[in-house]
């Protein structure tokens, strides 16, 4: 009796071993590239890739038990963020005064197409991080939602280098934290509220492997 193949997200979870492997040597040759002048330029263009990579590796150990709100809460806050970039960036009033430069890729109204799903990864790693610390919903919020802040802490710090953004000051204000809080803070309750219900076993993975090659490119 022949046996059915695996499909695609079958085997990536039957290797979830080699997965993390292959993800721990793309972001180390990621932080050679930048830490060479010469490549620098070239790897700075790759950050896309990264994302995207970072965002089909989640795809592939998602496992949903909200049925169909789950697409459609993951959905609202991808449209959700690049609107509120889009208004960041027109009236400087959420964030502060800042633009996007051409290291996210490909942008519609002056701001990055992948900036939404951004957003959706960094609620969705972060949500599972802090389900596995607190039982409790409200301390789930929080500590989620201060993941992030402190994720973005460090992003800002290469930001600029990286190409993704500049703020007209040079630092983000303190008004920028306040409302990546704010808004994360709203976005967790929301998914929480919903009844979204979803696990991944790779998720944390991914998560704290992005903040730490964040943390080393500050030090290139």
């Amino acid at each position: 009796m022949m046996m059915k193949p695996l499909s695609p997200k079958k085997f990536l979870q039957r290797n979830e071993s080699i997965v993390r492997l292959a993800l721990v040597i793309f972001f180390g040759v990621g932080l050679a590239g930048f830490a060479i002048p010469a490549t620098r330029a070239l790897f700075s263009g790759l950050t896309p890739v990264a994302l995207i990579l970072s965002l089909l590796t989640l795809f592939a150990f998602h496992h949903s038990t909200g049925g169909l709100r789950n697409p459609s809460m993951f959905l609202a806050i991808v449209l959700a963020g690049f609107l509120i970039e889009v208004a960041g960036i027109r009236t400087g009033i959420i964030f502060g005064e800042y633009s996007y430069g051409n290291g996210l890729g490909p942008q519609l109204l002056k701001v990055p197409v992948l900036i939404g799903f951004n957003w959706l990864m960094m609620v969705y790693s972060t949500r599972i991080v802090a389900a596995g610390i607190f039982a409790s919903p409200s301390l789930r919020i929080i500590t989620a939602s201060l993941l992030m802040v402190f994720y973005d802490i460090v992003l800002e710090q290469v930001a600029p280098d990286l190409g993704m953004w500049q703020f007209s000051g040079g630092n983000p204000p303190v008004r920028n934290y306040v409302s990546w809080f704010a808004l994360s803070i709203l976005f967790h309750s929301l998914l929480t509220l919903s009844g979204t219900r979803y696990y991944n076993r790779i998720a944390p993975f991914v998560f704290f492997l992005q903040f730490l090659f964040f943390i080393a490119l500050f030090f290139i």
